[in-house]
């Protein structure tokens, strides 16, 4: 029996190009700062998705996901369901670093640094 494929399922790569396609500013800012390696030599992954969800940044060789909350995250549903999502990922070993969106544009050098404090080395 072969092993269950968690990353990056095959019934989800076209929602995955329409949300790389169609971002947020403060993703494509901060997709700036994390692509090509440019973060310590790690490598960032852009919408990425694990098991069923799609995060917005992932570093595999950290297991590190960073997701960035705008308004729609402050909606009474939502937040219970980011909850739910953060829980089921974060059972299969992944640390899930959130940011509002604004933090990214106000404080980039502090997300940075709270996105590297997470490395393991």
């Amino acid at each position: 029996m072969k092993p269950e494929q968690i990353h990056n399922r095959k019934e989800l790569e076209i929602r995955r190009r329409i949300l790389r396609k169609n971002g947020t500013p403060a993703e494509a800012f901060l997709w700036k700062q994390l692509q090509k390696s440019q973060l310590k030599g790690k490598k960032f992954r852009r919408q990425h998705s694990i098991k069923n969800f799609i995060v917005d940044f992932y570093c595999p060789s950290e297991k590190l996901i960073v997701e960035l909350d705008g308004e729609y995250h402050n909606e009474p549903g939502q937040v219970d369901y980011d909850m739910y999502r953060q829980e089921k990922i974060e059972e299969l070993g992944f640390k899930i670093l959130r940011f509002e969106n604004k933090m990214v544009f106000d404080y980039l050098p502090s997300v940075l640094k709270e996105i590297v404090d997470n490395f393991k080395y």
